[in-house]
């Protein structure tokens, strides 16, 4: 446990918030790893998880992109946050994403696109980001494109292409030897099969509701292909063994 500082906070969108957080905790942190943010607010005793969206090692901070799910929520609070306040702190918790010089397409979906910014900056090899949006009201794009192309697509065709990510994949014939996505499970579903078919190589995020975050509660199991040595049963925690896993380890 830790208490970060808030050194600044901006909307990017409708709902959408950025965080820049100090905090001593970035020191191991990896892209595709989380924290759990807990509010102020007694009667909510569970933290949120939210995914890292960018690490500043060098000034020691962490930046959360999340979305705001309505009032008397705990990211209503966040959202009140300013410059110098604390905020109680967990993690780093999860694994993170396979990073080496493989082509990779980094693939984001709603508020799974955050936590592709800092694969896309720290992956050196061949890269190409594709970024799925309901509409027009994007958000990150702009700093995508400082670590390389980046396609859209926008359920509503009012950017890019239209329809979903692999909408834009086809339309645009892009092609990598490994996949890093995250986002809603319908898209990862998709994604995974996708992979399969392509025989590409591919790792997933999964979104799931989580309480303690370190694997205890089994609040947040998701179905697995191998039995878990922790609990024998097909399962696996997405908050310790997770949150990204080999396509080929689970079933969506």
């Amino acid at each position: 446990m830790d208490y970060g500082k808030v050194i600044s906070q901006e909307s990017l969108s409708k709902d959408i918030y950025s965080l820049w957080i100090k905090t001593d905790m970035c020191a191991d942190a990896k892209c595709g790893q989380f924290v759990n943010v807990y509010t102020k607010n007694s009667s909510k005793l569970l933290p949120r998880p939210i995914s890292i969206c960018e690490i500043d090692r060098d000034n020691n901070a962490l930046r959360l992109v999340y979305r705001v799910t309505g009032e008397n929520t705990g990211t209503y609070e966040f959202s009140k946050l300013n410059s110098g306040d604390t905020i109680r702190l967990l993690g780093t918790l999860g694994n993170g994403f396979p990073l080496d010089s493989k082509s990779t397409m980094l693939i984001g979906g709603g508020i799974g696109i955050p936590p592709m910014l800092e694969c896309a900056k720290e992956i050196n090899g061949e890269k190409i980001i594709v970024l799925g949006f309901r509409d027009s009201d994007t958000f990150l794009v702009d700093e995508f494109k400082k670590y390389g192309k980046v396609y859209i697509a926008t359920e509503d065709g009012s950017m890019g292409t239209g329809g979903n990510v692999l909408d834009a994949i086809a339309e645009q014939k892009l092609f990598a030897e490994r996949i890093l996505a995250c986002g809603p499970t319908p898209m990862l579903r998709a994604l995974k099969a996708y992979a399969a078919k392509n025989n590409i190589e591919c790792f997933l995020s999964l979104e799931e509701r989580m309480a303690c975050g370190i694997g205890a509660c089994l609040a947040c199991t998701c179905k697995s292909k191998d039995v878990d040595s922790h609990t024998n049963v097909n399962n696996k925690r997405v908050c310790s063994e997770g949150p990204v896993f080999n396509a080929l380890e689970v079933e969506l």
